[in-house]
């Protein structure tokens, strides 16, 4: 299944977020330049197109990070990062570290304990969201 917006494909897939989280609805826009550079588009989790391309959590606590390749499969939390890293030429050495024995379930760990508090860290840093579903 090939996954297309109704803007047009990335070449390589699209960067999906949580626009009802303030620190993810700044983080991935602000790498926006980046990814699209790697051949990714963003998009946030809640956009329409989505829900009817790909079947996909729509539950508050699906809204992860994922990834969302050309061909319809998908990636989602730490393994975006690698993912991304992987295709990022000056990101390559975080990848490497990123999936070293050991430091592998370290990155997994800092990424879901980030992930888990993510709307507490976006209180307290005072980012917005644009979409207020956590209130």
């Amino acid at each position: 299944m090939t996954v297309t917006h109704p803007i047009g494909a990335p070449q390589v897939g699209w960067v999906l977020y949580d626009d009802a989280c303030g620190f993810c609805s700044w983080w991935v826009p602000f790498w926006g330049n980046t990814l699209k550079r790697a051949g990714f588009g963003i998009a946030p989790l809640q956009s329409p197109w989505l829900s009817t391309t790909v079947p996909l959590d729509q539950s508050p606590l699906g809204w992860d990070l994922t990834l969302l390749l050309a061909d319809g499969t998908t990636v989602v939390g730490a393994d975006v990062y690698r993912h991304v890293m992987r295709r990022v030429w000056w990101a390559y050495p975080f990848y490497v570290m990123a999936v070293a024995p050991g430091l592998d379930r370290i990155f997994n760990w800092s990424y879901r304990t980030f992930a888990r508090n993510r709307y507490c860290v976006s209180r307290a840093c005072g980012l917005h969201a644009p979409v207020d579903r956590h209130e």
